[in-house]
């Protein structure tokens, strides 16, 4: 069986609002569960693709930021 986690994730929160989406991530950054990761990373690689490289240049030194 192939479970694609990005299709699942996606298809989970295709039509789904703002708020909605806002909340799914603030779940998941506030719980310990390590079975969240994969589909924050499926949105960050959503949001990444759709970004032009000034706002890629500004995600990585944010994250960098806040590595270091």
């Amino acid at each position: 069986m192939d479970i694609s986690i990005r299709k699942s994730v996606i298809d989970n929160l295709k039509n789904a609002s703002s708020d909605e989406i806002f909340k799914t991530i603030e779940d998941a950054t506030v719980t310990t569960e390590e079975k969240v990761l994969p589909g924050l990373g499926v949105l960050f690689e959503v949001l990444w693709k759709s970004s032009d490289a000034t706002f890629k240049q500004t995600l990585a030194t944010q994250v960098a930021k806040n590595l270091n």
